[in-house]
């Protein structure tokens, strides 16, 4: 049961919250990925705002977030809050997910086949919430919304869109990839710093000129 495909899209902030909530239950109980492993304590389906202008996408939850539920916690999760206040934007404004919604085993990177299986209901997500821009953070997250096999380095900084599923009536939505908070962290470098601001920076703009 795919949103915007075998359902119409849902366009009040009652309908998005509540879409978003069944697509949470029907992850829970149906994902290939998911639903077969046992290494993980709660499911990170993602929380903000189901109107939000801006969503940010990584690639999967860390022992922190499995242990709580929520996305980004921890020192990558304050980093990233330093960041969207920057923006000029709270954490309740934005919507914030990963492309798996499991702890993948050994926090491994996860791989290509593990996305494909779970990657389906974090399209669901962005056509329920239809946000301006998606900020993809690190490669796997990049690659799989861009559908490029490049590394974050050469994606970082140049606009792409995401395109929702086939038979979807969601128009194409700007992509600016960026390096994941972790990245950051460990390679706390002016040069760093100053590469993904400027992408943030390039994000403000595109938000301000709709």
């Amino acid at each position: 049961m795919q949103w915007g495909i075998t359902r119409a899209l849902p366009h009040t902030l009652p309908e998005r919250r509540d879409a978003l909530n069944e697509i949470r239950a029907r992850h829970d109980a149906t994902c290939p990925l998911c639903c077969g492993a046992g290494n993980y304590t709660h499911t990170v389906l993602g929380e903000g705002n189901p109107e939000a202008e801006l969503v940010f996408v990584g690639e999967a939850p860390g022992d922190k977030e499995d242990a709580t539920g929520k996305p980004f916690q921890g020192d990558s999760g304050a980093k990233l809050d330093e960041m969207i206040k920057a923006m000029g934007f709270s954490r309740e404004q934005v919507f914030i997910t990963n492309v798996l919604k499991i702890r993948p085993q050994l926090n491994q990177t996860p791989t290509k086949e593990q996305i494909e299986q779970c990657a389906g209901f974090l399209a669901e997500q962005l056509v329920v919430i239809r946000p301006k821009v998606i900020v993809p953070m690190g490669g796997p997250a990049a690659k799989q919304l861009l559908r490029k096999d490049e590394g974050i380095s050469l994606l970082r900084g140049k606009w792409g869109v995401w395109v929702a599923p086939s038979g979807c009536q969601v128009m194409p939505i700007p992509v600016m990839p960026t390096f994941h908070p972790a990245y950051l962290l460990r390679n706390y470098t002016l040069e760093t710093r100053a590469l993904m601001w400027s992408d943030m920076k390039l994000v403000m703009t595109k938000l301000s000129a709709k």
